[in-house]
């Protein structure tokens, strides 16, 4: 089976790592100093998983310089998706599958609208991990995992097929869950309350959780994206918020989210795909987000600026 990890930062790099040191045939998508240092210098992992370096990948600027590809996996940010997907046509197999790992809920469904639904499947992600420096992963924090499954949330033997090629890979563990929509909202509202509170506190987990207003506003936030899905037909459980505070809780206390990483560095973030989100996906449904709506308009100015939009 022929694999693209289209995005090898932090996510992207860790698991298509892990898949070429099982023997997978991987063709990384990277640019710029990243791109140049995988091909002259291979690509290092490093942390709490252990460290790993592979002296030789195979890695690509344009994912048409090595297809056709059997199976893709899509680790860009959340606002690169359509062009990511846009740059695959023409690239997959008759049989292919496209995994997206991104933060958000709304990727699956930007993939079939542009590869087809028969090739899109919904995809989601744990680990705490960046790109330290060019040609190296950094894993932080948590146990890796991936859990995968098709758009209408049931599992089938292609599901099966990439469920065993993952778990053949050490320092990952690879599911597919009873209803797969129901995991990735789960992980939708633990992200967006981390993500949209560290963005506007630019305080790591370990401190707002401790603090007792924080804490409260936390929990606002997880309630407002539970009701956003409950109302959107997802068979969310009742204790969908007390679970993310758990995984909160058990965060390391250093743990800060990428699209705060991202808005703190005034680099472009997945705003617009995460709190923005919620807002959106709520007035589809009557579902008021008052929380959400503070967090994601507190930031657009901010999100604006780092996109070019704005000068300050």
């Amino acid at each position: 089976m022929k694999v693209c990890m289209f995005g090898s930062g932090g996510v992207g790099g860790y698991f298509g790592a892990r898949l070429v040191q099982a023997g997978v045939d991987v063709t990384f998508v990277a640019r710029g100093k990243h791109r140049s240092t995988m091909l002259n210098n291979g690509l290092r992992v490093s942390g709490i998983s252990g460290d790993l370096h592979l002296q030789s990948v195979t890695v690509v600027e344009d994912p048409k310089e090595n297809g056709p590809y059997d199976l893709v996996f899509l680790a860009v940010k959340a606002w690169q998706v359509e062009d990511a997907a846009k740059k695959l046509i023409g690239t997959l197999s008759d049989s292919a599958s496209v995994v997206p790992l991104q933060n958000g809920v709304e990727a699956p469904e930007q993939l079939a609208q542009l590869l087809g639904e028969e090739k899109s499947l919904i995809g989601l992600c744990g680990i705490v991990s960046f790109l330290k420096e060019p040609g190296q992963i950094f894993h932080a924090g948590l146990d890796p995992f991936i859990q995968i499954g098709e758009l209408d949330g049931t599992s089938g033997k292609r599901v099966d097929n990439i469920i065993a090629l993952l778990n053949s890979a050490a320092g990952l563990t690879a599911t597919a869950p009873e209803d797969v929509r129901v995991s990735h909202w789960l992980k939708f509202i633990f992200i967006v309350t981390m993500s949209g509170i560290g963005s506007v506190t630019r305080a790591p987990i370990g401190i707002t959780r401790e603090d007792t207003e924080i804490r409260k506003l936390m929990e606002e936030c997880a309630n407002e994206v539970y009701s956003v899905g409950c109302a959107h037909g997802i068979a969310l459980p009742s204790d969908a918020v007390e679970r993310t505070m758990n995984t909160i809780d058990s965060a390391p206390a250093e743990a800060t989210a990428s699209m705060q990483r991202d808005i703190m560095a005034d680099k472009p973030s997945e705003l617009y795909s995460q709190n923005a989100a919620v807002v959106r996906l709520g007035k589809s449904v009557n579902v008021d987000t008052p929380v959400n709506k503070f967090i994601s308009t507190a930031l657009v100015p901010l999100e604006n600026r780092a996109r070019g939009l704005l000068e300050f």
